[in-house]
């Protein structure tokens, strides 16, 4: 028996995730930095991992894991790319993926807090959480220093 409550609430996690992936991933080719474009690059593989392990939880409450990403992160995407265009591509780039790892973080503090979804997915969901936390300090940090 599928837990629908519990595979729709981790597939939003996995989409978002998603997004946050390819839009390291594409970042990392066009920011022109080196060490940037490795921190990108380790922030995408990360994404990845957070996917294939909610793809794992979806799965095992007899859902079928999202394949894609969402529509706003494609906006996002799309917007980070014409923002690094016309101004300064380093901090066009980790200011709309601080908005990135700010969606994720939020999704993930609602899932985490509701009752509904099955203690399974929840446990996955708290262990995931610090490597998300950590994830949205650095880029909120890059943004800061950037900005002075």
């Amino acid at each position: 028996m599928t837990d629908k409550k519990t595979e729709h609430s981790l597939n939003d996690l996995i989409q978002i995730a998603r997004d946050g992936e390819h839009f390291y991933a594409e970042a990392a080719k066009k920011v022109g930095d080196t060490e940037l474009a490795g921190t990108f690059l380790r922030m995408s593989t990360a994404k990845g991992a957070i996917v294939q392990q909610l793809s794992t939880e979806v799965a095992a409450v007899g859902g079928e894991p999202a394949s894609s990403g969402t529509f706003v992160g494609s906006m996002q995407e799309v917007y980070g790319r014409v923002r690094a265009a016309l101004g300064d591509t380093r901090y066009g780039y980790v200011a709309e993926l601080e908005e990135s790892e700010d969606r994720l973080l939020k999704a993930f503090n609602e899932v985490q807090g509701d009752p509904n979804v099955a203690p399974s997915a929840r446990a996955v969901v708290e262990r995931l959480l610090p490597q998300v936390r950590e994830s949205h300090r650095e880029m909120s940090q890059r943004k800061h220093a950037m900005k002075h």
